[in-house]
């Protein structure tokens, strides 16, 4: 039976990586209907190519510092057990490249591409993997220490630190030495709305990451015998709850209706094993109430041009999601126990200083090197035209 059981692993964690593929494009539409149009092109050509640049710089380098396994041996050897390890390296990669599309939405309407390129090779091929192999291979011992001192091993089921919460605050700094959008934010303190361009476009990149976000977090059990039903009620409490939440929060704004539920679901990664559904929806309500919170904060107060909200939505809402596995996985709450909170603050905070540290290296370097934004006249024209000399609706420009 062992080789029958070997393929249906296989199959399984194949299925999770298409799942998590298609999830790109959620992340696409997502950004295409919230920037303006004259960048719709722009976001489309960068969430595709920074998932081919992932792929090499993960193949070729992360995967072999996270996991410390390599591909550079003959394919008799790879094809070993159906092939297990290259198909996981596939779903892993999806995770990976989940990094620079996070980012993209922060960066988005005034990044130039290739300085984007070049940050993603190295986001992916070096500060990401440093963590994930810290938190999913027993890197450095970290994780024996926390077991040692407080009963208990950080746990990230799906990646609510590992994944968004690394993504959301690598954006941080990126954002941040880029500046805001020419005209944002004027000296007299007014604030010039940049509204979505297109809601359906919005609401199509939520529905395709919802979707998808079910394969993000049922096949991270990696194998078909580790499989639980539990994790996929919790995404979907999760999930429901960040929506009502967002809903009322955001006084029916369509925009934070369709971010809330995929707050909650980033909040529900780390714990969605081992919780109750009631302390999924929970979870998932808070996340989207903070994400509400936060967006408005970011954007409105401290004047942080945040485009779609990366760090509200990822680093605040998966950082919280880190904490509350500790939380609502504890058997007090009625979950499944073996979590320590103080494990999960620890490790949380270590991922929140790694990607603080990896984005303002990697983005500082590059913007001392060659520059990081488009100039003055290329954002006006916008990165549609500027870089990829054609916009979404090119017969605008036809002179026939």
């Amino acid at each position: 039976m062992q080789p029958v059981q070997t393929s249906n692993d296989v199959l399984f964690i194949l299925l999770g990586a298409i799942m998590v593929l298609a999830m790109h494009a959620g992340f696409a539409f997502l950004e295409v209907g919230t920037v303006r149009r004259k960048n719709q092109v722009n976001a489309l050509v960068k969430i595709l190519s920074d998932f081919a640049v992932s792929t090499l710089a993960y193949f070729f380098i992360g995967y072999g510092i996270a996991y410390g396994v390599h591909f550079f041996s003959g394919a008799g050897a790879l094809v070993e057990h159906h092939g297990f390890e290259l198909t996981r390296f596939f779903f892993l990669l999806t995770f990976a490249a989940a990094i620079p599309a996070i980012i993209s939405g922060g960066i988005a309407e005034r990044a130039r591409f290739q300085p984007q390129l070049a940050a993603t090779f190295l986001l992916v091929g070096f500060v990401y993997p440093f963590f994930e192999g810290i938190a999913w291979n027993q890197a450095f011992g970290v994780q024996a220490w926390l077991k040692a001192s407080f009963g208990a091993e950080f746990h990230d089921f799906a990646g609510s630190v590992v994944v968004h919460a690394m993504g959301g605050w690598i954006a941080l700094p990126a954002v941040l030495l880029l500046g805001a959008r020419r005209g944002r934010y004027a000296r007299n303190g007014q604030i010039s709305a940049h509204p979505p361009s297109s809601i359906p476009f919005l609401a199509l990149g939520a529905w395709i990451l919802i979707v998808g976000w079910f394969g993000f977090n049922v096949m991270s059990a990696q194998r078909l015998e580790n499989i639980s039903g539990l994790v996929a009620i919790n995404s979907l409490m999760a999930m429901v709850g960040g929506t009502v939440a967002a809903l009322a929060a955001g006084r029916n704004d369509p925009g934070f209706v369709h971010n809330g539920p995929l707050a909650g679901l980033v909040a529900v990664c780390a714990g969605s094993d081992v919780m109750h559904p009631l302390g999924a929806l929970v979870v998932g309500g808070v996340a989207g109430v903070l994400f509400v919170v936060m967006f408005t904060l970011t954007q409105n107060r401290w004047k942080i041009d945040d485009v779609l909200g990366v760090w509200p939505l990822h680093g605040l809402c998966g950082a919280w999601g880190g904490l509350a596995a500790g939380i609502f996985g504890s058997e007090a709450l009625g979950g499944l126990g073996g979590v320590a909170l103080a494990s999960q603050a620890v490790m949380t905070a270590l991922g929140i200083g790694v990607a603080l540290a990896g984005g303002a290296a990697v983005y500082g370097a590059l913007k001392l090197a060659v520059g990081l934004r488009l100039d003055q006249e290329e954002e006006f024209n916008g990165a549609d035209l500027s870089i990829h000399r054609i916009t979404a609706t090119a017969e605008r420009e036809s002179n026939w």
